[in-house]
């Protein structure tokens, strides 16, 4: 199956349960695509030791999870983006959520 997680917040516990969400996806065996939208392109910024979030974003991408960030997004907060968090445009958006079975939004 393939997996949409739109992530739009920069809620430490909620972004953490959404990159647990994706892994654990990709474990089942799933293809698993994240895009980062309004304040969740701050992923890398989340600092919180109770949530791993940069842990579990950058395991996502070793087991072969793909990350996408709203360029938009990331020029209003000055960023070009990163290895993590690589700027995208809404037509990957769209495609992500076009060619997948299943959407999940946190």
């Amino acid at each position: 199956m393939k997996i949409a997680v739109i992530i739009t917040q920069n809620n430490p516990e909620q972004v953490f349960t959404a990159m647990r969400f994706a892994n654990f996806a990709l474990k089942e065996g799933d293809k698993v695509s994240v895009f980062l939208a309004a304040e969740g392109v701050e992923l890398e910024n989340i600092s919180d030791p109770s949530f791993d979030v940069l842990g579990q974003a950058k395991s996502f991408i070793q087991g072969g999870g793909n990350i996408q960030a709203c360029g938009s997004c990331l020029k209003l907060r000055d960023s070009d983006g990163s290895e993590v968090c690589p700027l995208s445009t809404m037509k990957e958006m769209y495609t992500i959520v076009k060619e997948s079975d299943r959407v999940v939004t946190f």
